[in-house]
């Protein structure tokens, strides 16, 4: 078989005209960025196709990143040939300088041709399965989601088209015969405790993760001095009548920008610690001896809803997911007999508070009525903003506004 570095067509990825995503490039709180467990397991499966399909073994690969735009270049740790019909590759998790549980455990891929013309994804040693609704995958599927098996997807067709699959040897085509992409992780079973898994009823491993393919390094102490340097330059920028928004994270970005009108400057990235970010905001506010006429918070309740609960720091390892928090809010607005609310009847109300996810949370009352639904994350943004707003006495008006992960409002609008 022959032995080779990183195997590429010139002329072909010239034409996807990507640019290469730089990890050794810091991120802004002088931190390394990492490679998700999505990109791991991408480069794997690209590796073991390689193997597979042209014979080659591949030491390093290129992984496109969900972007569109850039790629990353992934050292693969170890690639074989199974069988006639099957191979296998291994990546090393690299999680950059963020506390990832993953951070040093063994990606692998196992590739295997199935004559069904289609990409099927299993779950191998380590890697979980879906076992209650409410996730981004079907119970009974491997916790694979879908960014990651999108990557996946897109990588079988990159090697296909780099390798001139269907001209070889008077072959039908590998296009049409199919592979099954088993997915696992050595550390896996080891490292599931440590997460969530357990409790959103994944079991026997970790999530295969990612929507950009790289990990940001933010849940750390110099990210929390990073963010107050981040918010004063977006205090600084603001005239009169201007606005600031605050997001967990990606979801609530178009909405800033688009919605609001936001520069980048003034749509800061606060991670996990609204508290802090809060806070940081009330002191620049009272050096200067002025006010804020409005904070937007933007984002799933996922993060922002654990504020019901007294939560401020939203990391996973500090703070219980936000489920309860949403369901007694409903129980609440029950009790009080609001417009509406009689549809949240006690079979509901204790589906709310069973589920696995505030995701499962947000389907379970839509599909139960969609002016219902409205009226509770309408009533949710408003405590939201109350309790944030008792932090920052310098802003005129906080204002909240609650997405799903598909990015659709979930409130009435303020």
């Amino acid at each position: 078989m022959e032995a080779a570095g990183e195997h590429e067509r010139d002329g072909e990825r010239a034409e996807l005209r990507r640019a290469e995503y730089d990890l050794s490039v810091l991120a802004p709180n002088g931190l390394r960025r990492g490679r998700s467990t999505g990109s791991c397991a991408t480069a794997a499966v690209r590796a073991a196709l390689y193997c597979l399909l042209g014979g080659i073994r591949l030491e390093r690969t290129e992984v496109s990143l969900p972007d569109g735009a850039h790629f990353i270049s992934v050292p693969i740790k170890d690639v074989a040939l199974l069988d006639d019909a099957s191979a296998q590759a291994e990546v090393l998790k690299d999680g950059g300088d963020d506390p990832d549980n993953t951070h040093g455990a063994t990606i692998f891929a196992q590739v295997r041709r199935n004559g069904s013309g289609e990409i099927r994804f299993f779950a191998g040693e380590g890697v979980g399965t879906a076992t209650m609704p409410g996730l981004r995958v079907a119970v009974g599927e491997p916790a694979i989601n879908p960014v990651p098996r999108a990557m996946m997807r897109a990588a079988v067709a990159e090697v296909l088209a780099e390798l001139q699959a269907p001209q070889r040897n008077g072959d039908a085509g590998w296009r049409e015969q199919g592979f099954d992409l088993t997915i696992g992780c050595r550390e896996g079973q080891a490292i599931a405790p440590k997460t969530f898994n357990p409790k959103l009823g994944i079991v026997g491993g970790i999530s295969i993760l990612g929507t950009s393919g790289i990990v940001e390094p933010m849940s750390m102490a110099s990210w929390i001095a990073s963010i107050e340097v981040y918010i004063r330059v977006a205090l600084a920028d603001c005239r009169t009548g201007d606005v600031v928004a605050y997001l967990p994270g990606k979801i609530g970005r178009s909405f800033a920008a688009q919605e609001l009108g936001l520069p980048d400057k003034r749509s800061v990235q606060i991670a996990n610690f609204l508290g802090d970010a809060l806070d940081f905001t009330q002191q620049a506010l009272a050096e200067d001896g002025r006010r804020l006429p409005v904070l937007w918070l933007a984002g799933h309740p996922g993060k922002l809803a654990k504020v019901l609960d007294g939560v401020w720091d939203t990391h996973s390892s500090k703070s219980n997911m936000a489920m309860q928090g949403v369901a007694r809010v409903a129980q609440e607005m029950h009790t009080m007999n609001r417009q509406h609310c009689g549809a949240f009847d006690a079979g509901l109300l204790q589906q709310m508070k069973e589920a696995n996810t505030v995701e499962a949370v947000i389907e379970l009352v839509r599909a139960r009525d969609e002016s219902l639904s409205r009226v509770l994350w309408t009533e949710i943004e408003a405590r939201i903003a109350a309790l944030a707003a008792a932090r920052v006495p310098n802003v005129s008006r906080v204002a909240v506004r609650l997405f799903d992960l598909d990015g659709r409002q979930l409130g009435a609008g303020a």
